[in-house]
């Protein structure tokens, strides 16, 4: 994130004004392993949902106050689950059931209507979701294997914030039962204040990696050293007539590379994730170049196909801020309409205030354009200390965030928290007057999961050791945090958050 980092900053923004409507979505889905994987056999399979057809109302399920059973439109049988979603809420009909620790389950359901979404939480892994937008029934499902002391899930449909009534029928989740043997019945509270899902829970602690640049540690000693497995590669820029090559190189084109291409596969292997940030403050971004949203959008698919990526940050800065906004969102539109489950998170800078104007404008043109964003990631430093303390510092401007979508969007708190990611630098960020020590990490750490945010992130763990005091360094190195720290120290903190 630094510029001396190829990654960042201006001078502190300047306060900002009121926020204009955000769209948001959630994570894609996430596949579990197969039965075989598990030891768990194709006999123990069973349906576990009670009422899964809704031919008893919504007996069994949890449902918010506008939700239905209907006899039109049904796929199957004489009645479906209708919702409404309001501004406010997204009309979610949710079953507890009974589970088997260490098990494969799979969850399907017939659904109609604009971003309808189906999942699961409490599963004790990386909780699944996926999503469509579509005029008729069509099928939905994911899959995900229970933690070790997992004993029970809730399983879960819903519309979006204002994308009107959606339907939902023969909800299905298949595996071996649990020790109750039936669906235990709802468990949480209905409508506009019920739990709010993470927009990216699976990606709940994704840090920021230079692979290529800023003498980058080896994915495998970050992994063994830290216990992180989830990182944003950074950054893909343009190389020349829309060419998509990290650190815009036209030496390191993503077409030809096979350098980072291992590195996602050695993160996956160890059961994680990594998504790709385009942009960063310096280099030519491609939305700057590219002709066109369709020529855009070919040209992050490219990198989405190379690396079969579901998610991908949008970290637009300097000279790219509220830039091309028409052609950049009508290039996330394609590219989430080819890709309906890629999870996309737009990073902003951040004002003593909150969000700048600039965030703004992207923001209300991806609105205006239907592009959904799935997450604002706020850059949490680098808009300067002038009083107080740093983690107070920090944690006013979320708060501010967190206010200014409540009020542009009617969320409640948690909702907009749901949707919002903190980052952080660790050490000495761009602007002299601020410092990120371990101690500022952990107070950090404990505001987020309180807030239960989207993420917790940071820039980055290239810089997660300390400088060597025997070699020249710039005061926010690209390679070391300029504080006294053991390997590791910052990833280690941000590891521990689960939203």
């Amino acid at each position: 994130m630094t510029l001396t980092g190829k990654r960042r900053r201006p001078a502190p923004l300047v306060a900002a004004l009121a926020v204009t409507a955000l769209a948001v979505g959630t994570l894609a889905a996430t596949a579990g392993p197969t039965l075989a994987a598990t030891g768990t056999h194709p006999a123990d399979t069973t349906q576990l949902l009670g009422n899964a057809s809704f031919e008893s109302g919504l007996s069994g399920w949890n449902c918010a106050a506008s939700d239905q059973a209907v006899t039109s439109p049904v796929a199957d049988g004489s009645h479906a689950l209708s919702g409404t979603p309001t501004a406010s809420d997204t009309a979610q009909c949710a079953q507890t059931v009974s589970v088997r620790p260490n098990s494969s389950y799979t969850l399907t359901a017939r659904v109609q209507g604009s971003y309808v979404y189906l999942g699961a939480t409490g599963t004790g892994g990386t909780d699944p979701s996926t999503w469509t937008s579509s005029a008729g029934w069509t099928t939905l499902s994911t899959s995900f294997t229970t933690g070790a002391s997992t004993t029970s899930v809730s399983v879960w449909v819903h519309g979006w914030y204002g994308e009107g009534t959606f339907g939902a029928d023969d909800v299905a989740l298949t595996g071996p039962a649990g020790a109750g043997g039936t669906p235990t019945g709802p468990t949480s509270p209905t409508g506009p204040t019920s739990p709010v899902t993470p927009a990216d829970g699976g990606f709940t602690h994704p840090v920021y990696l230079m692979p290529l640049d800023n003498s980058p540690q080896s994915v495998s000693d970050i992994v063994s050293g830290s216990g992180e497995k989830q990182f944003l590669l950074s950054f893909v820029l343009d190389s020349g007539n829309c060419t998509p090559a990290w650190d815009g190189d036209s030496t390191q084109t993503v077409a030809s590379d096979t350098t980072v291409l291992a590195d996602i596969q050695a993160i996956r292997a160890a059961g994680g994730d990594a998504g790709v940030s385009f942009g960063g403050y310096n280099g030519t971004e491609l939305g700057a170049t590219c002709g066109s949203s369709a020529a855009l959008a070919a040209a992050y698919q490219q990198v989405v196909t190379k690396y079969g990526l579901t998610h991908v940050d949008l970290d637009w800065e300097g000279d790219d801020l509220d830039a091309n906004m028409a052609l950049r969102w009508g290039a996330i539109k394609i590219l989430e309409q080819d890709n309906p489950g890629l999870t996309v998170s737009l990073t902003i800078p951040m004002t003593t205030v909150g969000l700048p104007d600039t965030g703004k404008d992207e923001i209300s043109q991806a609105i205006a354009d239907g592009a959904r964003i799935d997450v604002v990631n706020i850059m949490d430093f680098d808009f300067g200390l002038t009083s107080g303390t740093e983690t107070a510092a920090a944690e006013t401007v979320a708060d501010d965030v967190n206010t200014q979508l409540q009020s542009l969007y009617g969320w409640d708190s948690a909702t907009a928290w749901a949707h919002t990611s903190i980052q952080l630098m660790n050490g000495h960020t761009d602007q002299p007057s601020e410092l990120f020590t371990q101690d500022t990490f952990n107070a950090l750490l404990a505001y987020a999961q309180g807030k239960h945010a989207a993420a917790l992130s940071y820039w980055d763990v290239n810089r997660d050791r300390a400088c060597d005091p025997s070699v020249p360094h710039n005061w926010a190195d690209g390679a070391c945090s300029s504080v006294t720290q053991d390997p590791w120290d910052f990833t280690k903190i941000i590891t521990q958050y689960n939203g």
